[in-house]
């Protein structure tokens, strides 16, 4: 069960990317093989992973998430494409659908059918890195650049999707090479996640997909003190329509309940659930971002897995 880790710059760091790259090295000198960045605002997720794919050799880099909207799919691809070719083939792409409410409030503005752009996404990235051109024309994007658009001595690029709706999971077969949900759980995955986009994929007639489950994580001893901090990351998720709908079906009492929580024994045994239920891969997602946390606990764990 191949497992990664997800990144996250220290509070007081005096470069983020010296500090993000220094993580990296220790974690990869631990065993860990994969790191994976969350897009923020105050950094770009792509470019980072390039950055430490080169600074790191053999060590996987990937994005967890990047949302499709503002971006226009031409650019993500030149992206990706330059951070594929930095590590010489260890980088993935990690995307999302990103929410509205989250949009209007940050971009003033939020973008309609996205489904349709989803497709439409995938469709020009999926032209670009299989036969290194595009000519396409949708009802939202469309892409006829006369310009080269494949990066030289890049690589195929696996395009995985945090996809958890029914739509979204049927274009994520049919188009990228897996999913990156995040807060599904093990009966979220077994019971409807990865047969659904498993059938889309078949009938697509792609690979099997690779399910990347990120399952928020939190090393403590103490664990109502842990259950507080994990209730102050992740209660924001309950007010997002899709987390909601994923939470509900997961039939559990609060997303806290979702967080792997306790001794590096206990959180091992809560990971295994998602490999049983039909996860390929476990991305842990570090719940506890302070400067007093033991980063390097969490990633001889990873390592262990």
């Amino acid at each position: 069960m191949p497992t990664g880790i997800i990144l996250f710059a220290r509070p007081d760091a005096p470069n983020l990317v010296d500090d993000v790259i220094a993580q990296a090295t220790q974690a990869h000198e631990l065993g860990v093989a994969q790191v994976w960045l969350a897009q923020q605002l105050n950094y770009d997720a792509i470019t980072l992973a390039a950055l430490i794919g080169a600074a790191v050799p053999g060590l996987g880099v990937g994005t967890s998430v990047v949302p499709i909207n503002p971006r226009h799919p031409l650019i993500v691809a030149s992206l990706a494409q330059t951070a594929q070719a930095a590590p010489h083939g260890n980088f993935s792409l990690g995307l999302g659908l990103g929410a509205k409410e989250i949009e209007r409030q940050t971009f003033g503005t939020a973008w309609p059918n996205t489904i349709t752009r989803l497709r439409e996404h995938l469709s020009i990235l999926r032209s670009v890195f299989d036969t290194a051109g595009v000519d396409f024309h949708g009802s939202e994007l469309s892409a006829s650049p006369s310009w080269p658009v494949q990066v030289a001595g890049g690589t195929p690029i696996p395009v995985y999707v945090a996809a958890m709706g029914p739509k979204a999971l049927q274009v994520n077969g049919e188009l990228a090479d897996g999913t990156l949900p995040y807060l599904a759980g093990p009966r979220t995955l077994e019971e409807f996640i990865v047969p659904t986009i498993t059938k889309a994929a078949a009938e697509a007639e792609r690979p099997t997909p690779r399910i990347i489950a990120a399952v928020p994580t939190l090393l403590s001893e103490d664990l109502d003190s842990a259950r507080t901090i994990a209730a102050q990351q992740l209660s924001f998720y309950e007010t997002i329509p899709s987390y909601r709908n994923v939470i509900a079906r997961e039939g559990i009492a609060s997303v806290v309940d979702l967080a792997a929580i306790g001794t590096e024994e206990a959180v091992a045994r809560q990971l295994r659930r998602y490999r049983d239920a039909g996860a390929t891969d476990i991305v842990i997602s570090p719940l506890d971002r302070s400067d007093s946390v033991d980063r390097s606990a969490l990633w001889r764990l990873t390592a262990g897995l």
